[in-house]
C-alpha cells in the first residue's frame, strides 16, 4: 500500500509539473499569436516527439522527456542589421562570430517571404515584452491560486499561545539537530525553571496581554537575560510563573544561515489549522516572494553543500533539490501515514505552488537563454527608442539579442550542470522530510 501511494503521489506530481509547464509555454504563444507572430511549435517535453498534431501553422506535441517545454516564435533570432534575413552568412572569422552567424542561419532557414512582419525581432518591444513576461507570469498564477486555494478553504498551521512542548535545556543553533538531546552541562532553559507545563496558556509576559504567538516572540526576543514575568492559564486557573531569559544564539528566520542573540525562554506552541482572508494570501505570497528571491541569491553557496553531500558530508534539509527530488518528496508525503488525508494534499499543493513560484522568479532573472534576458532586450529596446524620440535622432531598431549566444550558451551549460548535480545529489543523499 505504501509504494502504491508513493506512486500515485509522484504521478500526481508530475502531471502538475506538466500543467504547469504547459501552462507556461501557452502563457507565451497566445500573446505571441494575438500579436501576429507566427509559432510553429507547442511541445511539453523535450528529445523525442512522443505525440504530435498540427492545427494551422503550429504543431502541438508531447515529447520523451517531461523535463519542461518550449514554444518556438519564428524571428527571435534576428539577422545582423542591415543584412537580408533571407541571406545569412555563415561566419568563418572565428569560434566566437560563427557560433552567433550559424544560429542566425538555422533561425532563418524555415522563414518564407511572406512571413515578413511576423518575426519577433520586428514587433514594437512592448508586444516583445508581453509575450516573454507572460509565460513566467503564469506560473505566478498558478503559484496564487494554489496557496489562495490552500490557505482560504483548507487553512494554513497559526501558533497559538497554548504552550505545545517546553524545552528541558538550552542548545546553541550552531550545535542543533534532530538528534540532538540534552548533555551533562548544558543550561537548564528558562522555561523548566518557572515550571512551564504542556498546555498551559499564556496570558501575558512582563506585564503585556498576550493575545497571539506573532505577538510573544518579539517580547522575547527583546528582553535578553533580563527577568520574566508570565501569567499563564492551566487548568482554568491563572497562575503566575517567573524566570529570567537567557541569550542564545538562534537562526534569525526560518531557513536562514544569519545567527543572531536573542532572549531565549524554551517553549514552543500548539499549532492550530485555521482558514485565512485574501490578505493573508496577500501578504504571504509576498513573503513567499522574498524568501524564494533570497534562496536563489544563495543558490550557488547552497550548491556548495548540495556538492559535498554527493561524496558523504551531512545534506541540509533546506538546501536545493531537482525535479527529481522534488518528486520523491511528494511520494513521501503521499505515502506518510502519521499525516492525515487533508495534511497529504495541501503539503502536495503547497510543494506544488512553491515549485511553480521558483520558476517565475528564475526565469525572471536577465540573462539568457531564461525568459528575463529577453525581456531585458525588449526593455533595453524601449529605452533607446525613447531616448532618440526624446533627443530627435533615428529610431536605433531592434536590440540584437544573438550577439550574447555566446554567454548564453555559458549559461545554459551552468544551468544544466547545476541541474544534474542535483539529480546525482537527490539520487545519492535525498532530502528526508521524516525519520524511518
Amino acid at each position: 500500500m505504501t509504494a502504491l501511494l508513493t506512486f500515485i503521489g509522484i504521478l500526481l506530481f508530475v502531471a502538475g509539473i506538466l500543467i504547469s509547464v504547459g501552462l507556461h509555454e501557452m502563457g507565451h504563444m497566445l500573446p505571441a499569436k494575438a500579436f501576429g507572430m507566427k509559432v510553429t511549435q507547442f511541445f511539453v517535453g523535450f528529445g523525442r516527439t512522443v505525440w504530435s498534431s498540427k492545427r494551422g501553422e503550429t504543431e502541438y506535441g508531447i515529447k520523451l522527456i517531461p523535463a519542461g517545454g518550449f514554444v518556438r516564435i519564428i524571428g527571435m533570432m534576428p539577422p545582423a542589421k542591415g543584412e537580408d534575413p533571407s541571406k545569412v552568412r555563415k561566419a568563418n572569422t572565428g569560434p566566437i562570430q560563427s557560433m552567433v552567424e550559424n544560429a542566425r542561419s538555422a533561425e532563418y532557414e524555415t522563414i518564407d517571404p511572406s512571413d515578413n512582419g511576423r518575426l519577433f525581432y520586428q514587433k514594437v518591444w512592448w508586444k516583445k515584452l508581453i509575450v516573454m513576461a507572460s509565460g513566467p507570469l503564469v506560473n505566478v498564477v498558478i503559484a496564487f491560486v494554489l496557496f489562495g486555494g490552500l490557505f482560504m478553504l483548507y487553512g494554513a498551521n497559526v501558533a497559538q499561545t497554548t504552550v505545545a512542548t517546553v524545552t528541558d535545556c538550552v542548545i546553541p543553533a550552531s550545535q542543533a539537530s534532530a538528534d540532538r538531546k540534552c548533555e551533562p552541562g548544558d543550561q537548564t532553559s528558562p522555561a523548566k525553571t518557572a515550571n512551564f507545563q504542556v498546555g498551559d496558556k499564556i496570558v501575558a509576559f512582563n506585564g503585556t496581554q498576550i493575545t497571539s504567538w506573532d505577538q510573544l516572540t518579539p517580547l522575547i526576543r527583546a528582553n535578553t537575560d533580563k527577568a520574566a514575568t508570565i501569567v499563564v492559564e492551566r487548568n482554568g486557573q491563572q497562575q503566575t510563573l517567573r524566570t529570567s531569559t537567557i541569550i542564545n544564539q538562534v537562526r534569525d528566520e526560518a531557513g536562514s544561515d544569519k545567527i543572531v542573540s536573542v532572549g531565549f525562554l524554551g517553549v514552543s506552541p500548539e499549532m492550530k489549522v485555521e482558514r485565512q482572508d485574501f490578505g493573508f494570501v496577500v501578504n504571504k505570497m509576498g513573503e513567499l516572494t522574498v524568501a524564494t528571491v533570497k534562496a536563489i541569491g544563495n543558490f550557488p553557496e547552497k550548491l556548495v553543500g548540495v556538492a559535498k553531500s554527493i561524496v558523504g558530508g551531512d545534506r541540509d534539509e533546506d538546501s536545493p533539490m531537482s525535479v527529481v527530488g522534488a518528486s520523491r518528496v511528494a511520494g513521501e508525503i503521499a505515502s506518510n501515514q502519521s499525516l492525515t488525508g487533508g495534511e497529504r494534499i495541501a503539503f502536495l499543493i503547497s510543494l506544488l505552488a512553491s515549485l511553480n513560484l521558483f520558476l517565475a522568479l528564475f526565469n525572471f532573472i536577465p540573462l539568457l537563454p531564461l525568459d528575463g534576458g529577453h525581456m531585458a532586450g525588449a526593455i533595453w529596446e524601449g529605452i533607446r527608442q525613447g531616448f532618440a524620440k526624446l533627443f530627435g535622432r533615428p529610431d536605433p531598431g531592434y536590440v540584437d539579442v544573438a550577439k550574447l549566444l555566446p554567454i548564453a550558451y555559458v549559461a545554459a551549460s551552468v544551468i544544466v550542470v547545476m541541474g544534474v548535480l542535483l539529480v546525482i545529489a537527490d539520487i545519492v543523499n535525498p532530502i528526508r522530510l521524516f525519520n524511518g
